[in-house]
């Protein structure tokens, strides 16, 4: 398995001599969707010359940039996730990671079962765009202090199945289940959806190792899934770059233990 870490590209030398395997990049201030090509092409050249490669990128969408709500331009989304997709392929990005609270967030007010289909239109939209370029969209569930609109992997597996293409699938990120007592068992009940992985310990959203956290839980039912693409370190650091090699080999200890190649 993969693992790679949430930052920015300019980062790439310090994580590969941490040993971790790549980037997982931010799609607005990487991709830039509604930047011009040439504003891309310099953030291009930087990610050809990097020492790992950029695999994933998140923060798909910015939150003026509503999905749902009264507010939602549908050309203006689709036309920023053709361009997002066309530059991750460029780079070589294989997953974007819709988590983008801010932008699916449903307001106040506002029917539920609406914002649904708004949300599942848009995905019937844009996936085979990303199919087109090679990109697969996973959705990422949030917890609910976070979002109050796709919050386990239930909600994210019945998108997931509704849109029924295989350029969307479903992320699973430790932190979020955690915060919201989600089970590990969950994993094993939508696993033939997931594709990708975050994690961060649960007390202050910190790299794994910090505070001793145990992920044994949900790396073995990972295991009972077989799963075997990428995971992302999405957390914060009491020290970076120095706790990189350290927190990256607790973690590789914890997979190891979990019988998780």
């Amino acid at each position: 398995m993969k693992i790679g870490l949430c930052t920015s590209i300019e980062h790439a030398t310090v994580l590969a001599e941490a040993a971790f395997d790549y980037v997982e990049e931010n799609v607005q201030g990487f991709l830039v969707p509604e930047d011009s090509d040439g504003a891309f092409a310099a953030r291009l050249e930087v990610a050809r010359q990097a020492a790992l490669p950029i695999l994933a990128a998140n923060c798909f969408l910015p939150g003026a940039l509503k999905c749902t709500g009264a507010a939602v331009d549908t050309e203006r989304l689709v036309r920023y996730a053709e361009t997002a997709f066309r530059r991750a392929q460029q780079a070589g990005i294989r997953v974007i990671v819709f988590g983008s609270g801010g932008a699916r967030q449903i307001p106040d007010g506002f029917d539920r079962a609406l914002a649904l289909d708004q949300f599942v239109s848009y995905a019937r939209r844009i996936a085979p765009l990303a199919g087109q370029h090679g990109v697969t969209i996973v959705i990422e569930p949030l917890n609910k202090k976070e979002c109050n609109f796709i919050n386990s992997l239930a909600d994210g597996a019945a998108i997931v199945e509704a849109v029924d293409h295989p350029h969307l699938r479903l992320l699973a990120d430790i932190y979020h289940m955690s915060m919201d007592h989600e089970p590990p068992d969950e994993i094993v009940k939508h696993g033939r959806w997931i594709q990708h992985l975050h994690v961060a310990e649960r007390e202050g959203r910190l790299a794994p190792g910090t505070q001793g956290e145990d992920f044994g839980p949900y790396l073995r039912a990972l295991k009972k899934i077989s799963y075997g693409s990428a995971l992302s370190f999405e957390c914060g650091w009491k020290q970076f770059p120095e706790q990189a090699a350290a927190s990256l080999k607790e973690f590789r200890r914890q997979v190891l233990q979990s019988g998780l190649d």
